[in-house]
């Protein structure tokens, strides 16, 4: 086994999240140094509350997202969830008893092969020893937010989107919830409300990126 993780390494070795630097598992320390924090990682959201998210969407951080997304970068999210996993246990320590994400529809995981939300969220859970449970399904095969340009349209494209699964295990639980992107919160908003309505007590949000900072 140890032998064909160093064959896998030598083969397909890893590369810095945000600037591709070969050599590096997660994220160099030029990119930490230079990366578009936010100076203030808690957004406020109408619904929401406050959502956590450390990195502004720009540059380097914008790039690697949309690769990540879009482009079959799958390995970025080891680096992505070294920032999200650190920025959570400084703002959200004991605030939560699971970690959940907002799914994509089983047409979009098809296509792309993956689901970019349960990669961040696996690799945020795995500084913690644990695994995001699943709690939600995406029911309609929606237009990507990122295609509609208004607030108004992003909020009701979403509505009814999402529906509670395995909800013996949301009753009464406190929920991290994670997603990639921040923009309007109209996405988050939206799975925040199905959580609650299955009987959350509480629902904290947290992403990457913010798209603007309050």
């Amino acid at each position: 086994m140890k032998s064909l993780r160093s064959l896998a390494s030598l083969l397909f070795p890893p590369h810095c999240a945000f600037c591709g630097k070969v050599g590096v598992q997660g994220v160099c320390p030029a990119c930490e140094k230079t990366l578009p924090y936010c100076k203030t990682p808690l957004h406020e959201r109408a619904e929401i509350g406050a959502c956590l998210a450390p990195l502004r969407y720009e540059g380097a951080v914008r790039d690697a997202l949309l690769n990540y997304k879009f482009h079959g970068s799958q390995s970025r999210c080891t680096g992505f969830g070294d920032i999200l996993a650190q920025a959570v246990a400084e703002h959200f320590s004991g605030e939560f008893d699971l970690v959940t994400y907002v799914p994509v529809s089983k047409k979009r995981k098809q296509e792309r092969g993956y689901d970019q939300s349960y990669l961040l969220a696996r690799e945020t859970c795995r500084h913690w020893n644990v695994a995001p449970e699943t709690l939600l399904q995406k029911t309609k095969d929606n237009a990507a937010q990122s295609s509609l340009s208004s607030r108004e349209e992003r909020q009701k494209n979403v509505v009814g989107a999402y529906t509670a699964v395995n909800e013996d295990k949301i009753r009464g639980r406190r929920i991290l919830l994670i997603d990639d992107i921040l923009t309007t919160g109209a996405t988050l908003r939206e799975a925040a409300r199905v959580l609650r309505d299955a009987g959350a007590e509480k629902v904290i949000c947290a992403t990457l990126a913010a798209a603007d900072e309050d």
